[in-house]
């Protein structure tokens, strides 16, 4: 609500419309001789939203603000009461309103407000969908056709393209892979980039790799991967490359298997191509999640491990919509699938989960600053329409 500057004692309105015979002011001042009932009755509760920039609410003789809405810009207020209320010479229509939690309360002019609920809307991401795994239809998306940085979410798409050469032949899990490379023995021991250490010259299975890539979102483990399944990293990335082609993907680029950009890969001497970062759309991000789960489902049972010992090491997995995790809710039924994070792509995740009754959900937010509480939120939205009911 815009303050009004005046002297003590004085009463004063920006402008005053009549609506329904009763003289309503737009802009009401917070005045210490406050504001007189005439009548106030009880409605059937009612839902409004914000309709403008403008708008506070206030205790009901208007001596104290409550909160601007400006503070609250998505919400859905609930309205019990109405009131007339009267200042000065000026009578104008209030609403009684409480938010879903009913943390916040208290009377506001109802020009300030429009029927219906807030459009549902992610505050945080700058990218997300939702998307209908069985259907592969979106449900909801902002700026979802928009190619951005996405981190470690890149490591989907390496493990699509393993498991796609392990071809469910067991000796292809227990084939050893020999490390090398000091490059990525020392991008193991980082702080930074690291996770899943390596030793020079130690064969590790391609299980092992598989787990510490995608639990530990190891990067040395996903580059490990690339280099078995193509024969070198930059064959690897031509790979990745085709095969987001060959789902029709034409803004995906991939430059690393792990989903570090160049600018940090250059030192481990892992640096490929011009482009500085891999960047995929929301959209595309849930298409290579969907292909993932629909021709390997087994990463939604080894998408819910918790973490597990690998070579000696433990494996955390980072998705803290799990169960016994911090942001868990047992109603989404969350069994995956991917967290990611850099400087430059901010925080990422590709959830997904099946509810009771639904299809299958697949979420992504990129560049988010909450990823699990707007990945929850989005959750709950897509499992509210009804075209995604059994």
């Amino acid at each position: 609500m815009r303050k009004v500057h005046m002297k003590r004692g004085l009463i004063a309105f920006a402008v005053a419309i009549t609506v329904g015979g009763v003289v309503s002011p737009v802009v009401p001042v917070n005045a210490a001789t406050g504001y007189k009932t005439v009548s106030t009755k009880s409605i059937k509760k009612t839902a409004y939203h914000k309709k403008s920039a403008k708008g506070a609410i206030f205790n009901k003789r208007h001596t104290r603000k409550v909160i601007n809405l400006t503070a609250h810009p998505h919400t859905t207020w609930y309205a019990t009461k109405q009131a007339t209320l009267k200042h000065g010479k000026t009578k104008g229509i209030y609403f009684y309103v409480r938010n879903s939690k009913s943390s916040v309360k208290g009377w506001i002019w109802h020009g300030y407000l429009k029927k219906g609920k807030a459009p549902f809307t992610l505050t945080k991401a700058r990218a997300a969908v939702a998307m209908d795994a069985k259907t592969g239809k979106v449900v909801w998306a902002k700026h979802a056709n928009t190619a951005r940085p996405i981190a470690s979410v890149s490591k989907l798409m390496t493990l699509y393209l393993t498991l796609k050469k392990i071809d469910g032949k067991s000796r292809n899990w227990n084939h050893k892979i020999k490390i090398t490379s000091r490059g990525l023995v020392s991008m193991s021991r980082s702080a930074a980039y690291g996770g899943f250490h390596f030793k020079l010259n130690h064969k590790y299975t391609v299980r092992q790799l598989y787990y510490a890539a995608f639990l530990d979102s190891s990067n040395n483990s996903a580059i490990a991967l690339g280099q078995w399944v193509g024969g070198s990293n930059g064959k690897f990335i031509r790979k990745m490359n085709a095969q987001a082609k060959a789902w029709k993907m034409g803004q995906a680029h991939f430059v690393s298997a792990s989903g570090l950009e160049n600018s940090d890969l250059r030192q481990y001497g892992y640096a490929y191509g011009k482009a500085n970062a891999n960047k995929v759309s929301a959209k595309d991000v849930a298409l290579i999640a969907r292909h993932l789960m629909t021709q390997y489902p087994r990463v939604l049972k080894d998408g819910k491990i918790g973490s597990m010992k690998v070579n000696g090491q433990v494996c955390h997995n980072y998705n803290n919509l799990l169960k016994g995790r911090k942001y868990y809710r047992a109603s989404l039924k969350v069994d995956g699938l991917k967290t990611g994070y850099t400087p430059l792509a901010g925080y990422c995740f590709v959830g997904t989960g099946q509810k009771s009754g639904k299809h299958r959900v697949i979420t992504v937010v990129l560049h988010d600053e909450n990823e699990f509480t707007e990945t929850r939120s989005l959750m709950n939205h897509a499992y509210g329409m009804r075209s995604m009911n059994n």
